[in-house]
């Protein structure tokens, strides 16, 4: 219902309030509250191996390498401005970085966006027919609460909530 009424008010180059609409959203609840892109995840067979391009080409400094255990993956992170980059190497072969790399190969895996409140934006973000991989936050690395958006439902980006 939502879509169809901002279809029809950009179609017809006018903006109109639909009683209806307010009774069930108020303006603060219609987007997330995304500050930045938290992170790209990027899928890697070996972090060793991957290390010397993004420090001795790109010039990156590697600042943390930490594992994940319940996620059996090993993250290396680098910092660009407010964003990071996570390289993301499988710890076992049933990890799903490693399915990943099986199907497609090493590259981007995800893209993360830092939000106030995980919780809070799954509940926004659910009743707008996005599927959810997370139905509540979990423990990630770095210590933040993350969750994660199914492909299938954001255009084929595996999108994750970092608080």
């Amino acid at each position: 219902m939502l879509k169809s009424f901002f279809l029809v008010t950009i179609q017809n180059n006018f903006c109109t309030f639909v009683p209806e609409l307010l009774e069930l959203l108020s303006f603060n609840t219609l987007f997330m509250d995304i500050s930045h892109i938290e992170h790209l995840g990027i899928a890697v067979k070996s972090i060793t191996e991957s290390l010397p391009y993004y420090e001795q080409v790109l010039g990156l400094k590697c600042y943390n390498i930490e594992e994940v255990a319940d996620q059996k993956v090993k993250t290396a992170f680098f910092k660009v401005g407010q964003t990071k980059i996570e390289l993301l190497e499988p710890t076992s072969e049933e990890s799903t970085i490693a399915k990943f790399i099986e199907n497609r190969g090493e590259g981007i895996h995800h893209i993360a966006f830092a939000v106030p409140d995980v919780a809070k934006a799954l509940a926004e973000v659910e009743p707008k027919g996005v599927r959810l991989i997370d139905k509540a936050p979990r423990g990630g690395a770095e210590g933040l609460k993350i969750a994660f958006l199914h492909p299938k439902s954001t255009g084929g980006v595996l999108t994750e909530l970092c608080q």
